[in-house]
């Protein structure tokens, strides 16, 4: 069984984003990656974003699938947790066992850093499971600080269905993390 390398970040749902972000820079020493309205990504070590904060006031209007999963009531709390895989093989593996035993994402997307499935575990906690993009930190944390990222920092949905055949064809891992 294929397993995660890694607890990769927590995201924090907030009404109060600036403070809680200013509160874990400053414990944690960390930097802001990316900030908007409605995300802010932060890190301290060697990953592109360790702690996020989402503002559900800025997330409201969305609907599930649009980055709109919010907890009941908009209150702050977890919003999920994130496991990173060594390889698209192996996630797509976990993806595949996991399916087999009825276990299905309800929503897999593209970030752009990231190619991610997201599960609710039987509390209804989101877990996403996923891989990185990129061959190192430097090269996620400058996509994340670019303009294509700003424009769009949910990113691409995808049907994992569609993803094990083209992987499993023999596309090219390139192409298949690539955004759409």
């Amino acid at each position: 069984m294929k397993t995660p390398t890694k607890l990769a970040h927590i995201v924090l749902q907030t009404n109060q984003p600036a403070a809680l972000r200013d509160w874990y820079c400053q414990v944690l020493g960390a930097t802001v990656v990316h900030e908007n309205d409605f995300i802010c990504f932060i890190s301290y070590d060697d990953e592109h974003h360790r702690l996020a904060f989402i503002n559900p006031g800025a997330l409201a209007a969305r609907q599930p699938g649009q980055g709109g999963d919010i907890r009941a009531g908009a209150e702050a709390g977890l919003h999920h947790m994130a496991f990173t895989f060594a390889s698209l093989g192996d996630l797509l593996d976990t993806f595949s066992r996991l399916k087999e035993v009825g276990i299905r994402p309800f929503w897999c997307i593209n970030h752009g850093p990231t190619t991610s499935m997201y599960f609710r575990d039987p509390d209804n906690n989101q877990v996403e499971l996923q891989i990185d993009n990129f061959d190192d930190v430097v090269d996620g944390k400058a996509y994340m600080q670019s303009e294509a990222f700003a424009k769009n920092p949910i990113g691409v949905e995808f049907d994992p269905d569609a993803l094990v055949a083209r992987f499993r064809g023999g596309a090219p891992v390139e192409e298949l993390v690539r955004l759409a």
